[in-house]
């Protein structure tokens, strides 16, 4: 999808996706390679994005699992439709070619099976994005499952026999570390992990995605990192970080000050907890007071081939 680490770089930011240049280099040797990318870290980081914005810079079709507990493999692979297989001996009964050998392979077969995104991801002649998200919500045994995929590139259904990849699809697995994803999976990956953005990041972020000033963006920025120090239960996202610039575009606001406090709450606190919080006398007071300092970068970021 992409000639160099540089064409990637430019396609991402082209589509208004910003990713740290030893990262970047990552994403694209997982291309190349043909390779899982595990991609772990706080929720909010932009693990997600980064799937949808591989796909959309690379102008191919995203294949999304989203994985919860008790998922399972006809989620994931999908299952013979035994409706449409009724429907079809219905037809035939009676007819000249009312022959079971014929008809026992003839229900067996993809027409008759209806299609989840790890094998609708192997069957493009494009190669697509598959996002597996919040892999780590599954348990070893769906784990498994996944193993001959990204092995072989195939997958073994029963009845239906081995399909095996058209295209090598751009995998993308990210998790929220709820859980440890198992050694057998993580030896098939290149790992790397997302942060919340620097300061810096995060203005460079807001400054591609929205046309707030330079002054808006800064305290943005500094406000994102507060809140996140605040050790909230739910810290904001680069989303909602985003959704705050664009509130404040929508208000007219060329600065948050005090008084902003409780029009802009429900754009930062998610849970009551976190909103008492804010609420606490000089609460959101103290939070402007500590985003005007940009402080140290706390964020960071790591690869490696594990």
């Amino acid at each position: 999808m992409f000639s160099t680490p540089k064409d990637l770089a430019e396609k991402l930011r082209a589509v208004q996706y910003l990713v740290a240049d030893e990262l970047l280099l990552v994403v694209y040797l997982a291309m190349r390679l043909g390779k899982p990318l595990l991609v772990e870290g706080p929720p909010g980081s932009g693990k997600t994005e980064l799937a949808c914005a591989v796909a959309k810079a690379g102008n191919t079709v995203i294949e999304r699992l989203q994985c919860y507990v008790g998922i399972n493999e006809g989620k994931a692979i999908g299952r013979f439709d035994k409706a449409l297989q009724r429907l079809f001996l219905e037809a035939v009964k009676g007819s000249q070619r009312e022959d079971w050998e014929w008809i026992r392979a003839e229900l067996h077969t993809l027409s008759f099976f209806t299609q989840g995104p790890l094998l609708r991801s192997l069957l493009y002649e494009k190669p697509c994005v598959l996002l597996v998200d919040e892999i780590d919500k599954v348990d070893q045994g769906f784990e498994a499952l996944l193993l001959e995929l990204f092995s072989e590139w195939q997958i073994s259904i029963p009845k239906l026999g081995t399909i095996r990849a058209k295209s090598i699809p751009f995998v993308v697995l990210t998790s929220n570390e709820e859980r440890r994803i198992g050694d057998p999976l993580r030896r098939r990956t290149l790992y790397i992990r997302f942060d919340h953005p620097t300061v810096q990041r995060e203005r460079e972020i807001l400054g591609l995605r929205t046309n707030q000033s330079s002054a808006v963006r800064k305290q943005l920025a500094g406000l994102a990192r507060a809140l996140r120090g605040w050790s909230l239960e739910k810290p904001p996202s680069i989303a909602e970080i985003l959704d705050l610039a664009r509130a404040m575009d929508i208000l007219g606001l060329t600065e948050i000050r005090p008084e902003h406090r409780d029009v802009l709450l429900p754009l930062i606190a998610k849970t009551e907890s976190d909103r008492q919080r804010i609420l606490l006398r000089d609460g959101f007071a103290a939070l402007l007071s500590d985003s005007v300092d940009d402080g140290p970068c706390s964020a960071t970021a790591r690869a490696e081939e594990v």
